[in-house]
């Protein structure tokens, strides 16, 4: 069993400092996402950023854990089969997961409760030679659709847009996509490059995350 050390607590603001304005906008980015969308609400939302490091996986958890504070069923699904975290974050087995359940098909789904109430992980499982292909394909449509019934909202880790090509593979298939970019790290033709590929798979990019964005007192996320 691969398992993180540090309990969720630890490595989650919206956990460990709740009160924090960091976790103040972690919720203001759920009510922002939830009345994006009034008229159609978002089943399945679709994070990623424009290079590795831009903390776009803790900022997914932890905008996962606020959605289930705010009592939604909340599922969270590692569709990052390069580096896939959600599993250390949340110090859950990775023995099982994303590829396993697109393998065995309609098979018992191996999604975790994580230490959240009404928050749940399907993690990456074990990493597949060809990625995109397995992400692309009709089984991992199949999959998704099982998946939207088994929560009010999915929401799904993918790598960097710009690096491969995963992400833009996926993104038409999510309801939205939430970009998430690091102050003082990513760079403006990055940043651009990755809304003209999501553009250009006619993805529904609803917004924008600028994590470590300075604020009066502290830091935005």
């Amino acid at each position: 069993m691969s398992t993180n050390t540090q309990p969720p607590e630890r490595t989650l603001i919206t956990l460990r400092d709740p009160g924090s304005a960091a976790a103040e906008a972690y919720r203001t980015l759920r009510t922002n996402i939830q009345f994006s969308s009034l008229d159609r609400p978002l089943k399945t939302l679709l994070v990623t950023s424009t290079a590795p490091d831009e903390g776009k996986s803790i900022a997914l958890a932890n905008l996962a854990v606020t959605m289930a504070q705010a009592e939604q069923r909340v599922l969270l699904v590692d569709c990052d089969l390069r580096r896939p975290s959600l599993h250390s974050i949340f110090g859950l087995s990775n023995e099982l997961g994303l590829t396993s359940a697109i393998l065995e098909g309609e098979g018992a789904l191996p999604i975790q409760a994580t230490a959240v109430n009404g928050l749940s992980l399907l993690s990456s499982g074990p990493l597949p030679p060809r990625p995109a292909d397995l992400l692309g394909s009709r089984r991992m449509v199949a999959l998704l659709d099982r998946l939207r019934a088994t929560a009010d909202i999915v929401l799904i880790d993918t790598p960097p847009v710009v690096a491969v090509t995963d992400a833009a593979v996926l993104a038409p298939q999510a309801d939205g996509v939430l970009l998430v970019l690091q102050a003082g790290h990513t760079r403006r033709d990055r940043a651009r490059e990755a809304r003209q590929i999501l553009e250009k798979v006619k993805a529904n990019i609803i917004g924008v995350v600028l994590n470590n964005a300075r604020l009066e007192g502290g830091y935005s996320y």
